[in-house]
């Protein structure tokens, strides 16, 4: 399991490869946000470990930009500013945890492993092995993949799926009529005691609307319901 470390201190950054490596943890190590944010975009690491005063991106704002493009993957910011009003920044844009140094090794890895058991995604339940039809997708859960139009035709169009984003998909085929609240697609698709902020699933639903829909300003397929989630109408 790949974990990202952006921490400027040579030192420290050392020291924290060593320790997770100890824990079993494939560490990719970045000395500033800029390298950081490369390796996350290409290496797509299981958790983040961001260092908040960093040179030419700093950590809150690499945080946000991380949260713009996956509203999941755990985030958990280390930082020397343990003032209560730095902790609510970082949370508020999207930080799953705050860490004030100096801190411990052991309390570090737990927290490091409470973060990734939150968002261990959940078995896939017996019922996903059949095909099923939203509107014009016709989506295969064991091929992880949707089709628009006819599949046996050479211009049916193809869009690959990601675990999560079929969870999703599933969630609302099952309860298609009725309203289904964020709270239970945050159980469905990313485990119960997931914490998410209060824009991650609105984030991740709008990135899958950009796969899905033809047209992602006019949903057909996923539907909000304004105060309670979203919904497909068959």
């Amino acid at each position: 399991m790949k974990i990202l470390i952006a921490e400027d201190d040579p030192n420290l950054r050392a020291g924290l490869t060593d320790l997770l490596a100890l824990e079993g943890l494939d560490c990719i190590v970045a000395e500033d946000g800029e390298a950081a944010w490369d390796a996350f975009v290409e290496q797509a690491p299981a958790l983040c470990l961001l260092d908040v005063m960093m040179p030419r991106l700093d950590g809150l704002a690499l945080c946000r930009r991380i949260r713009e493009r996956d509203p999941a993957t755990p985030i958990l910011l280390l930082s020397a500013r343990g003032a209560e009003i730095d902790r609510v920044v970082g949370l508020e844009i999207g930080a799953d945890d705050y860490i004030s140094k100096p801190f411990s090794a052991r309390e570090l890895v737990a927290r490091i492993k409470a973060a990734l058991r939150r968002v261990r995604p959940p078995a896939a339940p017996a019922a996903m092995d059949k095909t099923f039809r939203m509107g014009d997708l016709t989506v295969d859960p064991d091929a992880l993949r949707a089709t628009r139009g006819d599949a046996a035709e050479s211009g049916a169009a193809q869009i690959d799926l990601a675990p999560r984003e079929l969870a999703v998909l599933r969630a609302l085929y099952e309860r298609r009529g009725k309203p289904v609240s964020r709270d239970e697609l945050f159980d469905l698709a990313w485990g119960r005691g997931y914490m998410p902020n209060s824009r991650a699933l609105d984030q991740y639903v709008s990135s899958l609307r950009k796969k899905i829909e033809l047209d992602p300003a006019r949903p057909r397929i996923i539907q909000t319901v304004h105060g309670v989630g979203y919904r497909y109408e068959a």
